[in-house]
């Protein structure tokens, strides 16, 4: 019921929306129907004495109709039309909102990790993620769905219960009350049919995540013949989700195969205490009979659709848990200050830790403008640290980051992020064109923009080799590459919007010296326009650099060998 509840909280219009559209047709079902043996028999010339039959009759003779078996049979097709028409607009508009539900979750969940710090995100599994997006998303809209198809249930039930009090009161009551006890003894099957959805939702974020990282390490797994144990642990957890899933097929069945049976008994025994004990006439029977019964079978269909709300909430829980997680964990956004890049960037007295890791204890840096800096050291001394501290993706223990004598915590972030391009240690293309890999759907950028960072990258004497030229598609990864190829989009991707900071993450670490070389001497002539810091390990990229620092016991230190 607190699903049921802050579904409707959540999105208040939508659900009123559906809320109203599916009560319609609930209504226009329950008059159409109520009044259906009551025309057949005002039709067929029998008197009906019920209160539904005197006001039908009364109805057709102030509408000046005549109650001939043609007129009542076009009545009621037209009736049934109508009906039609009115569930016909409804689902529409129940596809609709559970769509917009699904979307409304997704974007707030990815607007939420987007703007989460960077060590939240970094302890995100991907494919938990991309479960959450895909499968998690789906499911809580229909959960959204269930939940609204409840109350315009519940709602049925009452409007069926009002028209059925004024046949026989004692009758809707005892319906209602049997309906309310055999609601509550197999609401045992609702409460397995929850356990069952809530182990799915773990285990597919777990399949999913280990999925993801299997089919990234797919070739060294195959080339050491362990795919085979990585084979068993996804065979094994598959097995747990199949379990699960048929916990939940066997209470849904259950409960459904329990519902029919006694239903019919019950109105069994509701027609035969009318006729024999009370004495009904019979369209009053039949009347009072069809309400009791679309009574109880509404009360079924309710907790039928609770249940498969209670399948699906699980997941609009972990969604919503893993929104309000990445939220507690966004970036500080208190910077206003416009930032500049003429000057320099200084690194004073910075002090920086992973948990009870010292990275940095003192670390002063001076990075003047257009100039080509390396940074070297050994591996996990705080390189690439270096660089998310330049980029506000981690901040200082304590220490200044100067932009132009400006502390980077009174900058805009974001403004500051606009003025860098960054290249990372992993290039990692898209499956899509050269085009598309450079700009990355950056609205404000042109394919002059792309041909412009291209040429400044190096890159466009081999793209106009191709045939399809800067419409070439790389394959996944940039498979269809060589590795300075990649090396030389990824840079052209960070030249794009003309930054003034191009920072590289170990550039030519998996190249050949001879795309080395091209590469270092590309970033000189870079240097030119732009200030550039590298991290690297490769002799060609310090020999190119125009300043070299060293890290080492959380302190940097410039080389005095280093070009000046």
């Amino acid at each position: 019921m607190h699903t049921l509840i802050t579904y409707i909280m959540v999105f208040p219009r939508r659900s009123a929306f559906v809320l109203v559209a599916l009560l319609l047709a609930g209504v226009a079902e329950a008059l159409s129907l109520t009044a259906l043996l009551p025309l057949i028999s005002i039709a067929v010339g029998e008197t009906d004495d019920s209160k539904i039959g005197r006001f039908m009759a009364q109805t057709l003779e102030q509408v000046g109709i005549a109650p001939t078996i043609d007129a009542i049979l076009l009545i009621i097709v037209g009736g049934m039309f109508i009906k039609g028409i009115i569930l016909l607009l409804t689902n529409r508009q129940v596809g609709y909102t559970v769509a917009h539900v699904a979307t409304a979750l997704r974007l707030d969940l990815i607007e939420a990790l987007l703007a989460s710090r960077w060590q939240y995100y970094l302890c995100q599994p991907v494919g938990s993620l991309a479960n959450s997006v895909a499968t998690e998303a789906y499911r809580a809209a229909n959960g959204f769905e269930h939940s609204v198809n409840v109350l315009a249930l519940a709602i049925q039930v009452v409007v069926h219960a009002v028209v059925a009090l004024f046949i026989s009161w004692q009758a809707t009551l005892g319906s209602l009350l049997i309906g309310i006890v055999l609601f509550i003894a197999l609401h045992r099957l609702v409460r397995a049919t929850r356990r069952a959805g809530t182990k799915q939702t773990h285990l597919l974020r777990h399949l999913l995540s280990y999925l993801s990282d299997v089919l990234g390490s797919v070739k060294s797994l195959k080339a050491m013949a362990r795919d085979n144990v990585a084979d068993a642990i996804l065979h094994e957890q598959s097995i747990q989700l199949e379990k699960a899933t048929r916990k939940e097929v066997i209470s849904r069945a259950a409960l459904l195969a329990l519902q029919e049976p006694i239903l019919a008994a019950l109105t069994a025994s509701g027609l035969y205490i009318a006729l024999v004990v009370w004495n009904l006439s019979l369209p009053e029977v039949m009347v009072m009979v069809f309400l009791l019964t679309r009574i109880l079978g509404l009360l079924n269909k309710t907790q039928r659709r609770y249940q498969q709300l209670t399948v699906q909430e699980s997941a609009y829980w972990a969604l919503r848990t893993a929104a309000e997680d990445a939220r507690a964990a966004a970036e500080r956004a208190t910077g206003t200050i416009t930032p500049t890049l003429q000057q320099g960037i200084s690194l004073r007295h910075v002090a920086f830790d992973y948990d009870r890791k010292q990275i940095f204890q003192d670390l002063n840096i001076e990075i003047p403008v257009k100039s080509f800096t390396a940074i070297i050291g050994s591996s996990g001394v705080g390189k690439s640290t270096l660089l998310d501290l330049l980029c506000g993706l981690a901040e200082p223990k304590s220490g200044e980051i100067l932009i132009d004598g400006v502390p980077l915590h009174n900058i805009d972030l974001r403004q500051w992020r606009h003025l860098i391009g960054y290249v990372s240690q992993d290039t990692v293309l898209l499956h899509d064109t050269i085009l598309s890999n450079t700009l990355v759907g950056a609205p404000t950028l042109t394919t002059e923009d792309a041909e412009r960072a291209l040429k400044q990258a190096g890159a466009w004497d081999f793209i106009s080799s191709f045939p399809e030229g800067i419409q070439t598609v790389v394959g996944e990864r940039g498979g269809m590459l060589s590795g300075g190829q990649r090396q030389r989009i990824a840079i052209a991707r960070a030249l794009a919007h003309q930054p003034l900071l191009l920072l590289l993450d170990e550039p030519t670490s998996a190249l050949d010296p001879q795309s080395e070389q091209l590469i270092c001497e590309t970033l000189k002539k870079l240097a030119e326009d732009y200030t550039i810091v590298t991290v690297s390990h490769q002799p060609a990229v310090i020999n190119a650099a125009d300043r070299v620092f060293i890290l080492s016991d959380g302190q940097a230190d410039l080389l005095t060998n280093a070009p000046k």
